[in-house]
């Protein structure tokens, strides 16, 4: 206790507490890093796809791939490896329980695998491409089957069975992945949708893998409450938003301006 009355915090106990604070930031941002590529890579990958025709003068009608693997042999195959890498790491060098280790690892290694694996060309490619495409196609069914085991093992990990709000997206997105997975298998051995613009494969990947980012974006929503980091947050968007609001007030005044002056 200092001289005034107040009680002192020794200096040791606050580096302690500055320390969790700072590890907790980290597996929020983390959390919200894996989030971000599995929500953004879907969309990302046919609208770079599509950009790049139109600067080519292009029509862009092959933007969609047949899977989202087949983006390594488009404009995006530097997205599409990069954002697999990142996860992959991401995912490897995540922590939380055992069992979560464990899956993570697996998830993390695999991704790196179908980003270092690519799938054969639409054209079929020689036999050195068809043999590495199988093992693409082996890392890319892991991939999903690890993610989901994930999601269904954070549903009921320590700390997050007790606080609904942060388990109940786990478990919604483990089970879509999971039947997302058996759709994409059902539409490859009946054929359907081979001749659409968005093959059921690609479809199933894509909300596969947004269930998955989702997951990880909600969970590091929790964690920044948990924190009362979500204030600050929400108070940047606020800001943000009203600088764009009060942007667009100035643009209307002045078109009416040019409006009554003509």
């Amino acid at each position: 206790m200092g001289g005034d009355g107040a009680v002192t915090v020794p200096l040791r106990d606050r580096v302690g507490k500055a320390r969790r604070d700072q590890d907790t930031r980290t597996v929020m941002r983390l959390r919200l890093g894996v989030g971000a590529i599995g929500v953004g890579l879907p969309l990302a990958l046919p609208a770079g796809n599509w950009i790049a025709a139109r600067l080519d003068g292009r029509t862009g009608e092959d933007a969609w791939p047949g899977s989202m693997s087949g983006s390594y042999h488009t404009s995006t195959r530097d997205i599409f490896v990069g954002a697999l890498c990142a996860l992959g790491i991401f995912l490897v060098v995540y922590r939380y329980n055992k069992y979560n280790d464990v899956t993570g690892t697996i998830a993390g290694a695999c991704a790196l695998g179908v980003a270092l694996f690519p799938t054969a060309p639409s054209s079929g490619g020689d036999a050195g491409q068809q043999t590495i495409s199988v093992l693409h196609q082996v890392f890319a069914v892991a991939l999903l089957t690890a993610m989901a085991a994930f999601c269904l093992l954070m549903y009921k990990a320590p700390g997050i069975k007790d606080r609904p709000y942060a388990r109940r997206p786990y478990l919604v997105a483990g089970v879509l992945i999971l039947v997302f997975m058996a759709l994409a298998a059902a539409a490859a051995v009946t054929e359907v949708g081979d001749d659409w613009l968005i093959t059921p494969l690609y479809l199933c990947e894509w909300l596969s893998v947004w269930s998955f980012g989702f997951a990880w974006t909600g969970a590091a929503l929790s964690l920044a409450a948990d924190i009362d980091r979500l204030p600050r947050t929400r108070a940047v968007v606020g800001v943000v938003l009203g600088r764009l609001h009060s942007l667009g007030g100035l643009l209307g005044r002045g078109k009416a301006r040019s409006r009554a002056t003509v």
